[in-house]
């Protein structure tokens, strides 16, 4: 299973803001020079995570972005299933696929659905304030902080 870079940034967003103080807030600019991704993603990420309720943005002079809920309410399996476009393993996952020719016989698609199932299933036994006990660590090297 690869996330996409989607997910991947939208992960990156809530670790960046969830190792922050949560009075403060940050900017897509100091996110994107952090981890040296281009701006234009950012700004449709959190966009979105905006309309998802994970963060708050706040426009206008001295306005940014910061975490909309606790770290430990924000789900990583959940925000992996609202972030990623398809869980389609294999064509046969698909719809809209025209299909395989084995899949009347085909046991394989209800493995792979069941493997799916249980690494979504680990992820949401975590959430983000389980990655935030070395945030110490990570603020230092996302604020290039000593």
């Amino acid at each position: 299973m690869r996330l996409t870079l989607y997910t991947d940034y939208s992960l990156r967003v809530l670790l960046y803001l969830g190792s922050m103080n949560p009075e403060k807030l940050a900017t897509i600019k100091e996110i994107s020079d952090a981890y040296g991704i281009s701006k234009n993603h950012l700004m449709k990420v959190t966009h979105e995570l905006g309309k998802l309720g994970y963060i708050e943005t706040i426009r206008g002079r001295g306005g940014g972005i910061r975490l909309a809920m606790k770290p430990q309410d924000i789900i990583i399996g959940q925000v992996i299933r609202r972030t990623e476009e398809d869980f389609y393993l294999v064509d046969c996952f698909n719809p809209e696929s025209v299909g395989c020719i084995i899949s009347p016989v085909c046991n394989l698609k209800g493995a792979l659905n069941k493997a799916l199932q249980a690494y979504l299933a680990v992820l949401d036994e975590y959430s983000l304030g389980d990655f935030l006990h070395s945030k110490e660590e990570l603020a230092s090297l996302l604020f290039n902080e000593e």
